[in-house]
């Protein structure tokens, strides 16, 4: 079978991808990409006859065969991220006792190469945060758009949030008088994310000017109808403003919160406070955006100093 040809429907995989979603409440994305993970594998497997519809068949050998071959044609994070998904599968199934062990335990992946975020200035934040008023003035998009735009683009940056967590804040997690959001982030691990006036002033006027119910689970940013915003929209909506502001349009939702750690560092802000803002687990995983920090004062130096 060709490896372009659909998978057909695994019980087990979609018992695996409801046990992520359910117990272990995962992000959608996450379960949609282990998904992708196992899938990917099983139509390589099929396409060199090796597939028996049986996960507990599949040797160490197969795994070797499958890295090198994937190795040559998929993006190092790529394949990593397809090992890591294949990982959490056959754990699933030792659990679930299908199989006795998980032939992707140990396996050696070629190295990540670690690049600095992109993120924007200051200046840079300050045009594209300017830009959705500026395209509803140019007559270039509806008065509701704009300042529903100019709310996302606020929060993402005044509160670094993830595009995930932005998708499904409700009105009952903000407190605007305090002008902290309550965040439900990666793992389902609550935190609490300063707003900043000018977002919370961005939310007041975006309520009032349209009219909008506040209710306790009715969704901060949304579509005219009212409904949910996902992220492949916010996503969509941030390159309009990118091009309007002249930016790089390969940034990202994440790479404003890229942005947010940076610029908080920047002007003086702690590791540890950085950390507890973007919700993250490890300070290491915080302790990048010094390295940022650090480049850039390098750069400086290397331009303005006589000896550099």
């Amino acid at each position: 079978m060709a490896e372009s040809e659909a998978t057909p429907s695994i019980p087990v995989l979609n018992d695996f991808c409801d046990h992520l979603a359910l117990e272990r409440r995962v992000s959608a994305y996450t379960v949609r990409n282990y998904r992708a993970a196992v899938e990917h594998f099983v139509r390589w497997m099929q396409g060199r006859g090796q597939w028996h519809d049986d996960f507990t068949a599949v040797r160490p050998l197969n795994v070797r065969s499958y890295l090198i071959e994937e190795g040559r044609r998929l993006a190092r994070r790529t394949l990593h991220n397809h090992v890591s998904g294949l990982r959490a599968f056959y754990l699933y199934l030792r659990k679930q006792g299908i199989a006795d062990s998980n032939p992707f335990t140990g396996v050696t992946l070629p190295k990540l190469s670690k690049p600095l975020p992109k993120f924007l200035s200051e200046s840079q934040m300050r045009a594209l945060l300017n830009a959705p008023i500026l395209l509803w003035q140019e007559g270039k998009i509806g008065e509701f758009e704009a300042f529903r735009d100019a709310l996302i683009l606020e929060l993402l940056y005044g509160g670094g949030l993830r595009v995930s967590e932005l998708c499904g804040l409700n009105h009952g997690q903000i407190d605007l008088e305090q002008g902290v959001a309550r965040v439900l982030g990666k793992g389902q691990k609550e935190r609490l994310c300063p707003l900043g006036p000018v977002a919370t002033r961005c939310l007041s006027l975006f309520i009032d000017r349209f009219n909008l119910t506040a209710g306790l689970n009715v969704p901060v940013v949304c579509q005219r109808n009212g409904r949910r915003m996902d992220p492949r929209q916010v996503q969509k909506l941030l390159k309009t403003h990118l091009a309007a502001a002249e930016l790089p349009l390969d940034m990202t939702p994440h790479k404003l919160r890229h942005s947010f750690a940076t610029h908080m560092l920047d002007n003086g802000a702690d590791l540890r406070t950085v950390q507890e803002l973007l919700g993250h687990a490890n300070l290491s995983t915080t302790q990048i955006y010094t390295h940022v920090s650090i480049a850039r004062l390098k750069e400086a130096h290397k331009q303005a100093h006589p000896r550099a």
